[in-house]
């Protein structure tokens, strides 16, 4: 298979990225490229890369990141190069498609593009896959795919669009990635601090963080009062490589479910604490069991007095600590990494293909 992986990133990592290296706007796409696949933001390029293990051809494509895709239409369609981004950001995307001949277009965001745009990608290719494990779009751009894959079993009968699912997984190659921490940390949260849902979240965590010290880093701080004890020991935001070392550098890390989950176990910190080698604390999910065994590979907390105990209990006791932590980090490298992941991503696709 042909597959393009096209994949949003957050507005504010890109900012961040370029405002960092301000130079790196007037390189090549390919090093552009390159280097942003060098954060480890999100998946990065974990599904092409994967996918070419298997013998497949893909490549990811970053849409709105405006540096890299006007230096991908300088290279290729100069005419596109031109025209404000309003209208340039769509037309270079569905040129990079034509370009590429793509038996898939795999889309990680769902919602990101208008019907419109999502009929012309159709168009230049054999099938339109989206990937939906946040917040619910709205019908019709659901409508415009033609097969969905997802991470949250309860979405899985309720679009009207046939439905697979896809665990999140671990890009083990972060690992390489790694280098000896300046600073270590006992108890640590990393994740998005502000917005409604964020914060009706992130209040267990903010109720032991009085009893226990956690050190966070994430967007939102500034939604929480300023006596928050999450004030109190924050330390900026941490971004794919930089967050995959503070979790490293950390004897626990903490984790908590949106609402949007609706109670089942699923998201990207449960597999990236474990991956690094990291003790996770989560919060009591369905689910979690046909991840990792409870007790043994993660711990679990009920609410916030029970996380407390159990993080004093562990810091406490560093051998049972460092055995749970171990136990996780070969569950993960063991099954949930994601050359696991595109191996099922690769069957469902080939029958559709079929």
């Amino acid at each position: 298979m042909r597959v393009l992986v096209v994949d949003p990133y957050y507005p504010v990592v890109l900012e961040a990225h370029y405002r960092a290296r301000p130079a790196l706007r007037a390189e090549p796409y390919d090093a552009q490229w390159q280097a942003l696949m060098d954060l480890a933001f999100g998946t990065s390029d974990a599904y092409s890369f994967n996918l070419r293990k298997l013998g497949h051809d893909a490549r990811e494509v970053v849409p709105n990141c405006l540096p890299l895709q006007r230096a991908w239409a300088k290279e290729h369609r100069p005419r596109l190069a031109a025209l404000p981004w309003r209208v340039a950001g769509p037309a270079i995307l569905l040129e990079q498609a034509a370009w590429f001949r793509p038996d898939v277009v795999y889309v990680q965001s769902v919602g990101a593009f208008h019907p419109f745009v999502l009929r012309l990608l159709r168009r230049r290719a054999r099938l339109l896959a989206g990937q939906l494990a946040s917040g619910v779009p709205e019908q019709r751009r659901v409508e415009s795919y033609d097969v969905l894959f997802t991470s949250f079993p309860h979405f899985l009968d309720r679009f009207g669009v046939p439905t697979h699912l896809l665990r999140i997984g671990f890009d083990q190659r972060v690992l390489d990635r790694l280098s000896p921490p300046a600073e270590r940390h006992d108890v640590v949260f990393v994740g998005q601090l502000g917005g409604d849902e964020h914060r009706e979240a992130n209040s267990v965590i903010e109720a032991a963080a009085s009893e226990v010290p956690v050190d966070v880093w994430g967007p939102g701080v500034d939604e929480w009062p300023v006596g928050s004890p999450l004030r109190g020991r924050y330390h900026g935001v941490a971004w794919g490589a930089e967050m995959y070392r503070v979790l490293a550098a950390s004897r626990i890390a903490l984790n908590r479910h949106l609402s949007s989950a609706e109670g089942h176990a699923n998201n990207m910190r449960l597999f990236e604490a474990t991956g690094v080698g990291t003790l996770l604390l989560t919060d009591v999910a369905a689910g979690l069991d046909s991840l990792f065994e409870p007790g043994r590979e993660v711990v679990t907390y009920s609410d916030a007095a029970d996380l407390v105990e159990k993080a004093r209990w562990y810091l406490e006791h560093e051998p049972e600590r460092a055995a749970v932590a171990a136990a996780g980090h070969a569950r993960t490298l063991s099954e949930h990494t994601y050359e696991e992941r595109m191996r099922e991503l690769a069957s469902v696709l080939e029958r559709y293909l079929s």
